[in-house]
């Protein structure tokens, strides 16, 4: 009996049900658990934005008070009033304000704002009560110096005309939307009303598929789509021809891959033109391929690729470091650390001399009119003819000094796991180190009386502990993918 007010947490574990009772369906919240019904004399219903500001900054006592907060990349220490200069201390000069957890829900009266707070250029109003992009447009159409704008934590409705906004936020350059629930469809259907952003933070939402801006979001130099579950790297190529994109943040997205199929291996695509910084930290990053496919950006100067299965592939991580900067050629800093001349230079001449023999192998030779590598060699290394021309093609005596990857014969314990089909089986046999992945699915050829061709093999490793990295050429032997003695192979087929 009597009025209740249904209401969705933030935190499904604090809810109780999908906004239905007794069989009825009063709304539909997004997760089975995250609705509730409340009484409304427990409800807090907000304040106005300057009611919040005037409490933030003139009524508290902020002799010994500081806060800090970010607005995209900024990073900005309120201090207390008494403590800085009476141009601060006043409302009407104010150009940096945080409100973040003030309770703001609207606007207030018309033009007060404007009238009191006309000067503030960065603006923090994360964690309040904004229920809309009308009602953030209501604040914001009235600072028309606001350049940066941090909405975290607020769960905005769509408005129906968003172009009909574009006043309200006509200089805003920055803006972070994270954690905001927001789908990228979402983001296209708002981003008419930001016609010069520069800078979108898009972490900790809801965004697995990607589609392209068409006459939006052309003036952005950096997307950060970082702790958002994207499908696959495909994905990636939806954005590829924002034209002034300069910094891609990609960590914790579950990438795996990225190709960049309009060019061959050594040519530069024609996607990314402008991309200068990539990060893909955290990722399931495991095949050389990926960092080949990076050599096709024409810009790329400055990568970040820690915490992924390739970066400890090798025997040490610095020799992982190496071959990346071997393969992209214009890479200038490398997981925050620069690339000196020096060495680039010993990464490249390394990388010839391990990668010779397997040159000389697929159809290279020291003389440039015989010098014909396969298409498959390529593809894997596509830079190889570059430092060729760079340093001259490797002689017979430095092939001889080192091996590819400086293999070496030991016998290896494998277990052999067949996942798919009998847990219990399991085939434990110690194999050379150097034995070529083809050879070893001839040998289960013999032992499960299946063709090598419909195997897929993975392994997994007790130094990688919950990923399985794919074995995906069968031309290279077992340590090319640091497979360890006691590490275990999973077989698969149909």
């Amino acid at each position: 009996a009597g009025l209740w007010l249904g209401v969705e947490w933030d935190n499904p574990e604090r809810g109780k049900h999908d906004g239905s009772n007794e069989g009825i369906q009063y709304f539909k919240s997004s997760h089975p658990t995250s609705a509730s019904f409340i009484r409304p004399k427990k409800a807090n219903f907000g304040v106005h934005f300057l009611t919040a500001v005037k409490r933030r900054y003139e009524l508290e006592d902020n002799q010994d008070k500081t806060e800090k907060f970010t607005v995209g990349k900024t990073e900005v220490q309120m201090v207390g009033f008494q403590s800085v200069s009476e141009k601060q201390s006043q409302l009407h000069n104010l150009e940096v304000v945080s409100v973040k957890g003030s309770d703001v829900s609207c606007a207030g009266q018309d033009n007060e704002i404007q009238q009191t707070t006309p000067n503030i250029v960065l603006l923090n109003l994360s964690e309040n009560l904004l229920s809309s992009w009308d009602r953030v447009a209501d604040i914001t159409r009235q600072l028309t110096k606001l350049k940066a704008l941090e909405l975290r934590g607020n769960r905005l409705r769509i408005p129906a005309n968003p172009s009909s906004l574009t006043h309200a936020f006509a200089n805003l350059k920055e803006l972070a939307l994270n954690k905001t629930g927001v789908n990228w469809s979402e983001v296209l259907e708002c981003a008419p009303m930001w016609p010069v952003l520069e800078e979108l933070y898009l972490s900790d939402n809801r965004i697995t598929d990607l589609q392209e801006p068409v006459a939006v979001l052309q003036s952005l130099t950096l997307l950060d789509l970082s702790n958002n579950p994207l499908s696959d790297g495909e994905q990636l190529k939806k954005i590829g021809h924002l034209p002034r994109l300069n910094k891609l943040l990609l960590t914790n997205t579950r990438l795996r891959s990225v190709h960049f199929d309009d060019v061959g291996p050594g040519c530069k695509t024609a996607m990314f033109p402008s991309l200068e910084f990539l990060a893909v930290d955290n990722n399931s990053i495991s095949q050389w391929s990926f960092v080949n496919e990076l050599e096709k950006l024409q810009s790329l100067q400055k990568l970040s690729c820690l915490n992924n299965p390739l970066m400890s592939s090798e025997r040490n991580a610095e020799t992982a470091q190496q071959l990346i900067v071997a393969k992209i050629g214009n890479l200038q800093v490398l997981n925050k650390s620069n690339i000196l001349p020096d060495e680039r230079r010993g990464a490249e001449l390394d990388y010839r001399k391990i990668f010779g023999k397997e040159w000389l192998e697929a159809g290279g030779h020291q003389d440039p009119e015989k010098n014909r590598p396969s298409e498959a060699f390529t593809a894997q290394h596509p830079r190889y003819q570059i430092l060729i021309e760079k340093y001259g093609a490797p002689e017979d005596g430095e092939l001889k000094e080192q091996q590819p990857f400086a293999l070496k014969n030991q016998l290896l314990t494998i277990t052999f796991k067949c996942p798919d089909r009998d847990e219990k089986k399991h085939i434990e046999k110690k194999l050379p180190g150097s034995m070529t992945i083809q050879k070893v699915k001839g040998l289960l050829y013999r032992l499960l009386k299946v063709p090598g061709s419909e195997l897929k093999l993975t392994y997994t490793s007790s130094k990688m502990e919950g990923k399985e990295i794919e074995i995906d050429n069968d031309l290279k032997p077992l340590q090319f993918y640091s497979i360890e003695d006691g590490d275990s192979v999973l077989v698969r087929w149909s």
